[in-house]
């Protein structure tokens, strides 16, 4: 079973792929998509739960999808026919570093995607390059919430604080205008859900070859989870859009 196979199996209870609850994914829409009517880029879209969102709550929005994963674009697929909102939905198999289009757009997502580009800042470099003039992007990354053990950085990488994350997005020429903390409780949630569900699946499929690997995958995680990084480690969304000038 590979990585891509593996990954949506543990966020089928779960399909933002981001430790971000269902209110926390509306507001921070509401604030990317001030007009109603834009034209929206997620880079590295998995299943498609953001773009979705986004064009069942505003009906004049047009989306496209960028991801290197036909398991999750099949599913993004499904379910845009499913809500009705295929017509206003493209989707490209393709890396997300490597997509090229001929027109802007006026809002880029990438939530949870920034290892694909090679961190934060190399994430929004890429934005900027599809983003219309006056456009905002959604971006969501990982942080510090205090000092980790050197485990937790061997396992999840070079993040930094709260405070200097945003001070080096804003030193990159962005400003943000609207922001959300994952909670403990977004956090708890996504956790248990993503390495409860892998269990689920291995239970509910004895047989499978992959079972007993997806089983101790699911116990390996959680464990890492709960002794490694559940104490320091933090998760922000914000909503950015270009400084004047820079």
């Amino acid at each position: 079973m590979n990585r891509e196979q593996i990954s949506e199996i543990a966020h089928s209870n779960h399909p933002i792929k981001a430790p971000l609850g269902d209110e926390s994914v509306r507001r921070l829409l509401d604030h990317a998509l001030p007009r109603g009517d834009e034209r929206v880029l997620d880079l590295g879209c998995g299943s498609g739960e953001w773009l979705l969102r986004a064009l069942a709550a505003k009906p004049l929005v047009r989306a496209e999808g960028v991801d290197i994963s036909p398991e999750g674009l099949a599913l993004a697929g499904k379910a845009a026919r499913e809500r009705g909102v295929e017509e206003r939905l493209t989707l490209h198999r393709t890396e997300a570093e490597a997509f090229t289009c001929a027109h802007p757009f006026d809002l880029v997502l990438s939530v949870g995607s920034t290892h694909a580009f090679g961190g934060l800042l190399p994430t929004l470099a890429a934005a900027r390059e599809h983003l219309a003039p006056g456009g905002r992007v959604v971006v969501g990354d990982g942080f510090w919430e205090r000092t980790p053990s050197p485990e937790a950085v061997d396992m999840l990488g070079e993040f930094a604080d709260l405070a200097t994350t945003v001070d080096r997005i804003a030193a990159d020429g962005w400003t943000p205008v609207e922001a959300h903390v994952s909670s403990r409780a977004e956090l708890d949630a996504y956790e248990w859900s993503n390495w409860g569900s892998l269990a689920s699946w291995a239970l509910d499929h004895p047989d499978d070859p992959d079972s007993s690997h997806v089983l101790d995958r699911a116990n390996t995680r959680r464990s890492e989870w709960l002794r490694t990084y559940r104490e320091t480690w933090g998760f922000v969304t914000l909503v950015l859009r270009r400084t004047p000038g820079r």
